[in-house]
């Protein structure tokens, strides 16, 4: 006879009061919420995004909680509860055994006696023992100070992931003050003490912080500090073996080449980004690299090798990147990176895939949210279908894609795209142009916004002392 119609829906209502669960620790219950349901962890992060607003959790992160690598805090209970529709309380209480069992790894077995010295030991051995064992009492009393907590670390984490989304879309000005509090903030926990998981998750933190200092220097031209921070943030990386900042930080260091002129560099470097075992997008990013370095040198060929190299990679991505935004590199910038590559290989062919390419990165970037519209890379691939249609012949096309830049604030300009507009405005005076109206003012219109975004101050203001 088959179970009674109530008996499921019983079991569900034991397992949202936590009855019956009371020695299950936090890993195995989330292992089975989320199973119940046929969720991959992915799945389970989205849900939690989705309800706190904002992209902070990753499926990495909500494996590490199964595997009680970390144990979720109030702040993330709440939200894990809410995502699986049962009391905060159960979670808390399995956070509660899993503590506990931990506080108990490594103690006697129940009802096992100690071990006693014999009656006749000298007294001054068991007076060295008594010693030695507040020897021990004193180091863990040291190993429980500790300057950060599981807390402490996740919320580092949150403001990182909202920082590197922030950052393609807002004023740079906006965000540098606290990437760079945050970042010395890092550097202080650093060289205090945690439990060795932290330290890890620290390292990977403060990696990530250099990265988007190196991108700040980047955005305002200061190579050389950018390459500061690139190299900061690569020790960082190394520190723990994390092979996706390792190959994230070889795409920053192949930029550096790049705009410093070093472009045989640029795509050496950004090959030797394809050799770390990374997921989520930053092959497709390092192929992208690659062709564009390439293709400025005139290896037409390798370039069109690596665009190939870069599809292939987008099709075989492995997982979804840890962290959004600068860190991420998504269809719509690879389109934009293509357009610049075609452009470079020359010749009307390759000209016409760099307007269809800048066409859908323009396109593919309308169409996400607000805050995943990469306003640098709007400006770029604007240029490159002006650019397209100038080599051309086409003026008024030219004209009508340049709109959207010379229309722009200046401030929002980095040092990159003043350099494209510069160059435009230097091809626009070459002798097939033939001095037309509309170069010549086209040419007036490009330098008079150069002068203006390249007018604000070098650096950043500083922090409040």
């Amino acid at each position: 006879m088959g179970a009674m119609p109530g008996a499921t829906m019983g079991a569900r209502v034991r397992v949202l009061r936590g009855e019956g669960m009371g020695d299950t620790g936090i890993g195995a219950l989330l292992v089975r919420l989320r199973t119940e349901r046929g969720w991959s962890q992915q799945r389970v992060a989205d849900e939690c995004n989705t309800l706190e607003g904002r992209a902070t959790k990753t499926g990495k992160e909500i494996g590490r909680y199964e595997r009680e690598v970390r144990i979720p805090v109030p702040y993330t209970r709440k939200y894990l509860a809410q995502v699986f529709g049962v009391d905060a309380a159960v979670l808390d209480q399995a956070v509660a055994v899993s503590k506990s069992r931990r506080s108990g790894e490594g103690a006697d077995e129940v009802g096992q006696a100690p071990l006693a010295w014999p009656t006749a030991r000298p007294r001054t051995v068991a007076g060295a023992v008594s010693a030695d064992a507040v020897a021990s009492a004193e180091f863990a009393r040291f190993i429980a100070q500790r300057n950060a907590d599981e807390f402490v670390v996740e919320q580092l984490e949150a403001d990182v992931a909202r920082l590197a989304r922030a950052y393609v879309s807002h004023p740079l000005l906006e965000v540098y003050v606290e990437i760079k509090r945050l970042r010395n903030g890092v550097f202080e926990l650093l060289r205090g003490r945690q439990h060795p998981r932290q330290t890890t998750d620290l390292y990977v933190t403060a990696s990530r912080l250099c990265g988007l200092s190196a991108h700040v220097c980047l955005d305002l031209g200061d190579y050389d500090s950018a390459a500061t921070h690139s190299r900061t943030a690569r020790a960082c990386a190394e520190a723990v073996g994390h092979e996706g900042m390792l190959a994230w930080v070889r795409a920053v260091e192949s930029l550096i080449a790049y705009w410093t002129g070093h472009y045989e560099r640029a795509a050496r470097l950004a090959q030797a980004g394809r050799q770390h075992r990374a997921g989520g997008s930053i092959g497709a990013r390092l192929a992208s690299l690659e062709a564009r370095a390439l293709a400025i040198v005139g290896d037409r060929a390798g370039a069109v090798a690596a665009l190939a190299g870069a599809e292939c990679a987008r099709e075989a991505m492995r997982g979804h990147d840890e962290v959004p935004g600068i860190f991420a590199f998504p269809a719509a910038k690879q389109f934009a990176y293509a357009g610049t590559s075609h452009l470079a290989v020359g010749g009307r062919e390759h000209v016409q895939q760099a307007i269809a390419s800048a066409d859908t990165a323009i396109r593919l970037y309308r169409s996400a949210e607000d805050d995943d519209q990469s306003v640098g890379d709007l400006f770029a691939a604007h240029v490159d279908l002006a650019r397209g249609h100038m080599l051309l012949g086409d003026l008024d096309g030219t004209e009508a894609m340049l709109g959207f830049v010379l229309g722009s604030p200046p401030e929002r300009m980095s040092a990159s795209i003043v350099r494209r507009l510069t160059a435009l405005g230097h091809e626009l005076s070459e002798p097939q142009y033939g001095g037309a109206a509309q170069a010549v003012h086209l040419r007036e219109r490009l330098q008079h916004t150069a002068v203006l975004a390249a007018a604000p101050a070098a650096h950043p203001p500083e922090l409040p002392t």
